[in-house]
């Protein structure tokens, strides 16, 4: 007579998927995704994507910023970052001005005028998350995400 299944055993870890929450490669994925979608939302009013506008509010506090130095405070490649600087000179809220061999990116008239829209999308997307996770324990993620990512680099 066969045996029925024991009900009462659990599923290893691989056939229930239990690793992926214990994996950091996977959790950072997941909170990526979720925040991304909390940053699309808060930087709609503004018709950028928020990769756009951080550049773009880079671009504005320092007019004449090098492209190496953009991609360096972005933590994006030179060829990512050259794409994105294309982009927004289409929709003329950047301009690059060649210096020898150095790309000088400079914010347009049009660029500037978006400077208050650009604050108030980032301010809107950190209270979004705050609301979500309240501020002690955003600020805690933040400050260890920032550091983590540091010590990897290294």
């Amino acid at each position: 007579m066969p045996q029925e299944p024991n009900t009462d055993a659990k599923p290893a870890p691989e056939e229930d998927g239990a690793f992926l929450h214990t994996c950091m490669y996977f959790t950072t994925n997941r909170l990526s995704r979720a925040i991304t979608r909390l940053a699309d939302e808060a930087f709609a009013m503004t018709g950028l994507a928020p990769a756009y506008g951080y550049l773009v509010r880079l671009v504005i506090a320092h007019p004449g910023i090098t492209q190496k130095e953009l991609s360096e405070k972005l933590y994006i490649t030179p060829s990512t970052l050259t794409r994105f600087i294309d982009k927004l000179a289409g929709k003329q809220l950047v301009e690059r001005k060649v210096q020898g061999k150095t790309v000088l990116v400079y914010p347009t008239d049009k660029g500037i005028a978006m400077k208050e829209s650009l604050l108030e999308a980032s301010k809107k997307l950190k209270a979004s998350y705050e609301a979500l996770l309240g501020k002690e324990l955003a600020d805690v993620l933040t400050r260890q995400q920032e550091s983590a990512s540091e010590q990897i680099e290294r």
